[in-house]
C-alpha cells in the first residue's frame, strides 16, 4: 500500500503558519465559525509554503521553468539593467504564479550566478506588463559553461511584500535547483539568449523544475497553442 507523503515546507513559513494556527485557536474561543476559517487559512498558509521534490528534465539546451504558475506572455524585452547586460532586447517568458502555486523558485538551466541586483520599486498587479519595469525585483545573470547567459527576474506583485533569494553571487547551480521564493502571489521572467526557440504558449501551466519553456540554439519556429 503507497503512502502520501508528508507535505515539506519552506522555513520561512515557519512564522506565518504558527501565527494563522494560533489565531484560529483563539478564533475558535471565540466563535467556532470563526475557528473553522481561521483552519482554513492555516492549511493555505502550509500549502503556499509547500516546497515538494520536483524531476527536472536532463539534456543539453533545456531551459527549465523557475515558477510554477501560467505562462503570461512571451515578448521581446531589455534585460534589467542593473545586470549589465547589453540592453538589446531578448525574447521574455513571463510567468504569473497566484496565491495558491507554489512559490519555490528553480534555476532555469546549469550555471554560475555571474550578477545578482536588487532594484526596490512599487507593488504594481504582477500581470501588468509594465510591472516588470516598476515594480521591485530581484534579477540573476546566469552564466552557462560555454559563455552563454541569461536572466531571470523575480518580481514582487499587489499582494507579495517579501522577495526571498537564498542564492548568492559567484553560486554555482544546477537546472531545476532551488534558488528562492516570493511570498504572497508574483512573477518570474526568464530572458532567453538570442536564438532559442520557445516551447510554451501564453495561457500555458507551468511546473517550477519541471517544464521546459525553451532549448537554446533551436532551429525550429517557436511552439504555439492556444486554449481550446
Amino acid at each position: 500500500m503507497s503512502t502520501i507523503p508528508p507535505i515539506r515546507v519552506r522555513p520561512e513559513g515557519t512564522v506565518f503558519i504558527v501565527a494563522f494556527a494560533v489565531a484560529t485557536l483563539v478564533f475558535f474561543a471565540i466563535a467556532q465559525p470563526l475557528g473553522w476559517i481561521g483552519l482554513i487559512l492555516t492549511v493555505w498558509c502550509v500549502c503556499f509554503f509547500r516546497d515538494p521534490d520536483r524531476v527536472t528534465p536532463d539534456g543539453p539546451g533545456l531551459v527549465i521553468s523557475p515558477a510554477d504558475g501560467v505562462v503570461q506572455m512571451i515578448a521581446d524585452a531589455a534585460p534589467p539593467r542593473e545586470l549589465g547586460m547589453d540592453a538589446a532586447p531578448l525574447r521574455r517568458v513571463s510567468i504569473f504564479m497566484n496565491v495558491f502555486d507554489c512559490h519555490v523558485n528553480r534555476s532555469p538551466v546549469d550555471g554560475t550566478i555571474a550578477g545578482f541586483a536588487y532594484r526596490p520599486g512599487k507593488f504594481l498587479n504582477a500581470s501588468l506588463d509594465k510591472a516588470s519595469e516598476e515594480n521591485e525585483r530581484r534579477a540573476l545573470r546566469l552564466r552557462m559553461e560555454d559563455g552563454t547567459e541569461l536572466a531571470v527576474v523575480q518580481i514582487a506583485g499587489l499582494v507579495a511584500r517579501r522577495i526571498v533569494c537564498w542564492a548568492y553571487e559567484g553560486q554555482k547551480l544546477g537546472a531545476g535547483e532551488r534558488y528562492g521564493m516570493i511570498r504572497f502571489g508574483s512573477r518570474v521572467d526568464v530572458y532567453l539568449p538570442r536564438g532559442s526557440r520557445i516551447l510554451v504558449a501564453p495561457g500555458q501551466r507551468s511546473v517550477a523544475g519541471e517544464t521546459v519553456i525553451a532549448e537554446l540554439d533551436g532551429n525550429a519556429a517557436d511552439r504555439t497553442g492556444e486554449i481550446r
